[in-house]
């Protein structure tokens, strides 16, 4: 198995086990809330605007595991609101998603470049 292989089914295994663990957590959340939520870390796209080396860095910064493992940890340690360590969660099923469809962390040399592949045609 090659090592695109093994990232793409560990983002998998993050993805269903976040999603798995945020269903269990938190039944009584609509629905259409949560793809809008899982949405969010693509937003950091937009830093794209102020150039690749900026864009990159603030992107990956959104598309990282520990961003989700923090929030979702501070919010569990802590006793926050439940809704702290939700997003976290949500947080680690956005990445595990976007692992598991090939989609990586970003080069500065083009968007379409990531650390698992080129993306698009």
């Amino acid at each position: 198995m090659t090592t695109v292989a093994w990232q793409r089914l560990e983002g998998a295994l993050a993805f269903v086990g976040a999603t798995l663990w945020l269903w269990a957590r938190a039944p009584g959340w609509p629905w259409w809330l949560w793809p809008i939520l899982a949405l969010l870390p693509d937003l950091a796209i937009v830093f794209y605007l102020a150039g690749s080396r900026i864009g990159a860095l603030f992107y990956n910064g959104a598309h990282l595991y520990a961003g989700g493992l923090i929030l979702g940890g501070i919010g569990h340690a802590f006793g926050m609101d439940v809704t702290v360590t939700d997003l976290g969660l949500i947080w680690i099923a956005h990445v595990g998603f976007d692992r598991m469809l090939g989609y990586g962390l970003k080069e500065v040399s083009d968007f379409h470049d990531t650390h698992l592949a080129r993306i698009g045609r």
